[in-house]
């Protein structure tokens, strides 16, 4: 059944993003807000409003029980996740489906299978999608050095069941192994009780390269690559669709992966699978699946012209993909700068504020998706992102040029925004190359290379 009134169980750009898309197909939208966000834009935007509970996201967007009696009580029949909270939780999509309503996104089986790093690299490997060389699921010390002899060194020591960089170690030989890896099933014990560990070979300073794929339960395609490399703290800052580093036989070859796997587990929505590539090797690798919409989605939208948000709820909603993969062209280069309500100067410290002005960039090629308005309060709750600056142009070289006029166009007073640190990576000799990778914006930042330019942004 088409989806006729959609509950967006989100905040922020995301929400204004879902609202838009919906309405533009004509079907109701229904506004959840906490308590702290009944001035943001997307409250205004929709057709109706719920507040879904207070401030904090525990007990707000992250309420289970709370969003699916909103989205009841206002007869929703489908619910959008966005991005973050509760969009690649299994226990919720599963909570959807069972109140009778739809969940814009995969099975809540998928959602779980492509969520476990085991299972996920299980997956990939029955679909024949290269991943990283390492060890086949849970190891203990001893077998982990026998594995790294047939896998080579350096190896990277992983919790199995660890996330946000916890029980991670890098080992460059065998006796660094022998230290480190106790070391490394010490510290997921105390932190996931659950001491278990796997390994697989070091990519040092990897490309991060993603490909946009969506599927609707039965076939499906991919609309190209995108490349994340720019990162801070594993959070990306700066996003490029496509990737110049890759030759056009790689491209295909990744690209052609991404549909397998999405086709192995039936994938239903729009979702991104993540590759580490090394570029000395030429050679990618699989390691993840983000079974939802992407901050970076819009980047994937200015090169190929799909509507990557009406498609996923037009699919989850029944119909058939609109497009096959011979359709799906792409021109030009785009590129993404996140803003953030942070002050690049000092060490990125949140700043909540009111915003004072707002001057919008504007021009051929230039989107600035935001949930801003004068007179907005930040709220100090939730991420710090305000909204992208996304520029399309012919050229890798005239999309940075316009990246730089439309940040410079563009005032939100008030508030600190991370606009210098675009500005100084879009004047780097390093990054107007490309040569870069997920290991460089790190160094760049303590070698002070942003203080250098604040003269310059004063």
């Amino acid at each position: 059944m088409a989806i006729q009134r959609l509950f967006i169980a989100n905040r922020g750009e995301i929400a204004v993003r879902v609202v838009k898309a919906a309405k533009a197909l004509g079907i109701h939208t229904i506004q959840a807000h906490s308590e702290a966000d009944t001035e943001m834009l997307a409250v205004k935007l929709a057709d109706e409003a719920i507040c879904v509970g207070p401030a904090q996201s525990k007990d707000s967007y992250l309420n289970i029980p709370a969003i699916l009696e909103a989205a009841k009580s206002t007869k929703a029949d489908a619910i959008h996740p966005g991005y973050g909270f509760l969009s690649e939780s299994p226990a919720f999509a599963r909570a959807v489906e069972e109140a009778g309503l739809i969940f814009v996104g995969p099975s809540a089986d998928t959602i779980q299978r492509m969520g476990d790093k085991v299972a996920a690299r299980q997956a990939a490997e029955a679909a024949g999608v290269p991943v990283v060389p390492g060890s086949d699921g849970r190891i203990d010390v001893s077998e982990a050095l026998s594995v790294a002899e047939k896998i080579g060194y350096p190896v990277m020591i992983k919790a199995a069941a660890g996330g946000g960089g916890r029980g991670i170690r890098i080992a460059k030989d065998e006796a660094e192994l022998k230290t480190l890896a106790p070391q490394a099933k010490a510290e997921a014990e105390a932190a996931f009780g659950d001491g278990g560990l796997y390994i697989e070979r070091a990519i040092l300073s990897p490309r991060h390269i993603e490909v946009q794929i969506l599927g609707d339960g039965e076939t499906a395609v991919h609309c190209y690559e995108r490349e994340c490399s720019l990162q801070r703290r594993r959070q990306k800052v700066w996003e490029e669709a496509g990737a110049m580093c890759l030759d056009d036989e790689t491209r295909e070859s990744l690209c052609a992966s991404a549909v397998a796997l999405a086709k192995a587990v039936n994938y239903r929505g729009a979702g991104t699978l993540e590759y580490l590539y090394d570029e000395a090797a030429n050679e990618f690798y699989f390691i993840e699946m983000n079974t939802r919409i992407q901050v970076e989605h819009p980047v994937t939208e200015m090169v190929t012209g799909v509507d990557l948000v009406a498609e996923m709820i037009k699919v989850c909603g029944g119909a058939k993909l609109s497009m096959t993969q011979d359709e799906i062209k792409k021109t030009g280069h785009a590129i993404e700068v996140r803003l953030c309500a942070e002050d690049p100067f000092l060490n990125f410290m949140p700043w909540p504020g009111v915003v004072s002005t707002l001057k919008e960039p504007t021009g051929d090629g230039v989107r600035f998706d935001h949930f801003l308005s004068e007179g907005y309060q930040i709220p100090p709750f939730y991420d710090s992102l305000l909204g992208k600056v996304i520029v399309h142009a012919e050229t890798r070289e005239a999309a940075i040029d316009k990246l730089v006029e439309a940040l410079e166009s563009m005032e939100i007073g008030g508030t600190k925004t991370t606009a210098p640190l675009h500005l100084a990576l879009a004047a780097d000799p390093e990054v107007r190359k490309g040569a870069f990778h997920t290991q460089w914006l790190e160094p760049w930042l303590e070698a002070g290379n942003l203080s250098a330019t604040k003269g310059d942004a004063a």
